[in-house]
């Protein structure tokens, strides 16, 4: 099997993850890293053995030969990394958030269509162990046609101190976390025509909201209530775990919290542990995103390998930022949004 040969951008709080799993998968193997910051840039090389190391990705385009790169940089430079990325015909991961503007996103898929080049978001959410296993359970018709869907992610915990810039921006928890839950909704109950949003501010010391409640109306037929928070103090921390509930015509599905899954069906009920694995380099309670993450990067190998599109390419996550600028647009206005219009 020929081994791909990546190069990651951006050696941060996430790229380590990123890293670890690149390392646990067969198929492809880092092999230059970059990043502006000279002490980052050294930690993660080290940690790696890494030796082609640079502080520009200009150079680095020139210095390598390439099968992917993997951009885990913030959402501000992503536009002119994977434009590079294209005009040097490098095929393309790219962390989320996207882009900064939906207008962004577009013109970044289609410089990669243009190139001719696969262009991936890495939407990790979806791959979480868990969350396949309530597709699988709406995949086998156990629960008849789904009607109803609720996405949870409730949480306290502090997110800041990893990430202090997140404590800054005038956009926060739907652009950075509801994004993953906005597009688990999706992956289970199909595109969304229309977006009702409201938004909130608890935590006073952030510049962005910290809660986020939508509703949905999916093409489908079903209605879905996507809610996130980062102020809600629970007994017990719920923290990275998204809570899921889906009615259908012939049963329900409910994940839990502590990944208890328990499904009343066709065949009755039954009640499962879905948790996911605790890989060799993982801590919780991070270990479901860990794990996701050597899934998704495991599907673009896959992918590249076979000349196929990947299930969250920048084409299709697409859907997911409109229903995000949704959001926004929504909660300014205390008006529904109608997807068809943000997508033309």
């Amino acid at each position: 099997m020929t081994t791909l040969r990546g190069a990651l951008i951006g050696c941060g709080f996430f790229a380590v993850n990123q890293m670890h799993g690149w390392r646990d998968i067969d198929g492809a193997s880092i092999v230059a890293i970059c990043d502006r910051d000279p002490e980052r840039l050294r930690i993660v090389g080290d940690q790696f053995g890494i030796e082609r190391r640079y502080s520009d990705a200009a150079e680095m385009f020139a210095g390598e030969t390439l099968d992917f790169v993997d951009i885990a940089t913030t959402v501000g430079s992503h536009r002119p990394l994977v434009e590079l990325a294209a005009a040097n015909h490098i095929p393309v991961i790219c962390q989320k958030p996207f882009a900064p503007t939906l207008a962004d996103a577009k013109a970044m898929v289609k410089a990669c269509a243009e190139a001719g080049v696969p262009l991936m978001v890495h939407e990790n959410f979806r791959w979480q162990s868990p969350i396949q296993a309530v597709r699988a359970v709406l995949d086998s018709g156990e629960i008849g046609t789904p009607f109803f869907g609720r996405i949870s992610f409730r949480s306290a915990y502090d997110v800041f101190s990893g990430q202090p810039y997140l404590a800054t921006g005038k956009r926060f928890i739907i652009e950075d976390l509801g994004i993953h839950i906005l597009d688990i909704a999706r992956f289970l109950l199909g595109d969304v025509s229309s977006l009702t949003a409201r938004t909130k501010r608890v935590n006073r010391s952030i510049a962005g909201e910290d809660v986020a409640t939508m509703l949905m109306d999916h093409e489908a037929g079903a209605t879905s209530v996507v809610d996130c928070s980062y102020a809600t103090k629970l007994a017990v921390e719920p923290f990275p775990e998204t809570l899921i509930e889906i009615d259908g015509s012939d049963g329900t599905i409910r994940l839990a919290q502590g990944y208890q899954l328990t499904v009343t069906g066709k065949s009755g009920t039954t009640v499962s542990d879905v948790s996911p694995a605790l890989l060799s380099w993982a801590s919780r309670p991070w270990h479901n995103i860990q794990e996701s993450v050597v899934a998704i990067q495991r599907h673009w190998v896959d992918c590249l390998t076979k000349g196929v599109e990947p299930a969250t390419s920048g084409a299709d996550n697409l859907k997911t930022f409109a229903l995000v600028e949704a959001a926004y647009g929504g909660a300014a206005s205390r008006e529904p949004v109608y997807l068809d219009s943000l997508l033309r």
